[in-house]
């Protein structure tokens, strides 16, 4: 009867990572541009307002949103490492892990890349990665959308769709 309840094999957690892990990681975007175009752009302006303006120095007080992101994701990777052993454990590893790869991945890109605060210009190789730049500097001279990063391309050819089709519906 034990042996029903047990957790399988190593692999198979590594499945479990990847199947949870995964979809957390592509659906942050989601909620980062929601928190961005809601909360940063809102009531936590006071803190945001520094990542739009020429700061002195390397941090500015908007990176402490990493900090609280990272502060959700640390705890869940150390139960995911040393909690009791069962599916939930390895289901919140895999958030865990779904949240870092977003959060790198967004450091590396936005902070790294766009905003020159890591070496990592060769990204510029990439068509997409100049696409997601380029968005973003939209979002820097507009203050408004796109609020997300990665599919920031995506929603300037939407509101630029939509700004035609209201400028020919309205002539």
């Amino acid at each position: 009867m034990l042996e029903l309840i047990a957790l399988p094999p190593t692999w198979f957690k590594v499945v479990i990572w990847l199947a949870v892990g995964l979809p957390i990681a592509f659906a942050m975007e989601g909620w980062a541009r929601l928190l961005h175009g809601r909360l940063w752009h809102g009531l936590l302006w006071p803190f945001h307002e520094s990542h739009h303006v020429e700061q002195p120095g390397y941090f500015e007080l908007n990176d402490l949103f990493a900090v609280f992101h990272a502060a959700v994701a640390i705890p869940l990777m150390l139960y995911g490492c040393v909690g009791p052993e069962g599916w939930a454990r390895e289901a919140l590893f895999g958030l865990s892990l779904g949240m870092t790869a977003f959060g790198l991945s967004y450091a590396v890109v936005h902070d790294g890349l766009v905003h020159g605060r890591l070496p990592v210009a060769f990204l510029r190789r990439s068509a997409w990665i100049r696409r997601i730049e380029a968005a973003h500097k939209v979002h820097h001279r507009d203050g408004e959308a796109p609020y997300g990063l990665f599919r920031g391309p995506a929603e300037v050819r939407r509101i630029a769709a939509e700004r035609r089709a209201a400028r020919s519906g309205a002539a």
